[in-house]
């Protein structure tokens, strides 16, 4: 498995596909494995670097508290390492977070931002925001990952059609060390790019879930100030990559290949049907799961 350090903490990642960089970011408590519904569609097109965030999937554990500033660091040092001085971004809940630090801290490194079910500031500026973030973490603390995760997988994906999405989730959330969980939560909630939205030069998207726990608007406000495009994926949760799969990566290859993005009534949630078209197989999943494995046994 390939692997790069970066101030002593071992940071893991695939790369896949041939063209532009691209990279891949992941949210809270999973791995690059998050992708494994994207991959197939954007790797004939785009050189993909799928990172596992420090604390996450195959990289080393959090040794200290850390910040979205120090996460988005480390991957600017691996697309260095990488020879991928510019580059295009998707990041997904957390990973949008990293992924508009990094576009904010290299303006001219970025040329296209795409943010996932994500925000300009997670600080507890709006009661949604208490209620999932704080509580989330107050949960975890309480009663450990293995219930606290299964809980999430319930309210992430609830329609029957949707067991092997929750199961998956339950799973992969499960099998993240508790401390560094949190410290990454902790301070994804010390972290706030308000004030610094003008620097951006990247072409951006906001894509939101009609159903996302986090408030709607504040996505379309960000939208409106990153003068990017605003995308509502109707019927949809907070796990939008997976449960609006085909929405997702119609939209991200729109911004990406500079097309228009698609018509409304393509954007919403994945028909019942949609696992036998994009399983969780491959490389990718296959890679991350090893790890997974290993951690519940």
């Amino acid at each position: 498995m390939p692997y790069f350090v970066h101030n002593g903490t071992a940071l893991h990642y695939l790369e896949r596909g041939s063209g532009e960089p691209l990279v891949l970011i992941h949210g809270l408590g999973s791995s690059g494995a998050d992708w494994a519904l994207q991959v197939p569609a954007l790797e004939k097109e785009f050189r993909i670097i799928i990172p596992d965030l420090p604390g996450s999937g195959h990289s080393a554990p959090l040794r200290q508290a850390c910040s979205i500033g120090g996460l988005a660091a480390s991957l600017w040092a691996l697309c260095d390492h990488l020879g991928s001085p510019r580059i295009n971004i998707v990041g997904f809940s957390l990973g949008g977070a990293v992924g508009l630090e990094m576009a904010l801290m290299r303006p001219d490194a970025v040329r296209r931002l795409a943010l996932i079910n994500s925000l300009a500031t997670y600080r507890l500026d709006h009661w949604r925001k208490w209620l999932e973030a704080a509580l989330s973490m107050i949960l975890v603390s309480l009663v450990g990952m293995p219930r606290a995760s299964r809980v999430a997988a319930k309210r992430l994906f609830p329609l029957p059609w949707q067991s092997t999405l929750r199961e998956r989730a339950a799973a992969v959330v499960s099998a993240v060390a508790p401390d560094d969980y949190l410290l990454t939560g902790r301070a994804l909630l010390r972290w706030s790019a308000v004030d610094r939205l003008h620097r951006l030069k990247a072409k951006a998207l906001v894509i939101a879930a009609e159903h996302d726990f986090m408030p709607l608007q504040e996505k379309r406000l960000l939208a409106a100030r990153l003068a990017g495009e605003f995308i509502l994926v109707r019927g949809s949760r907070h796990g939008t990559p997976f449960d609006a799969a085909r929405a997702t990566n119609a939209a991200l290859l729109a911004l990406l290949t500079d097309q228009p993005m698609p018509p409304a009534e393509r954007l919403r949630l994945d028909e019942t049907d949609h696992l036998r078209q994009l399983p969780f197989a491959g490389s990718i999943a296959e890679e991350h799961a090893l790890n997974l494995q290993a951690r519940l046994t």
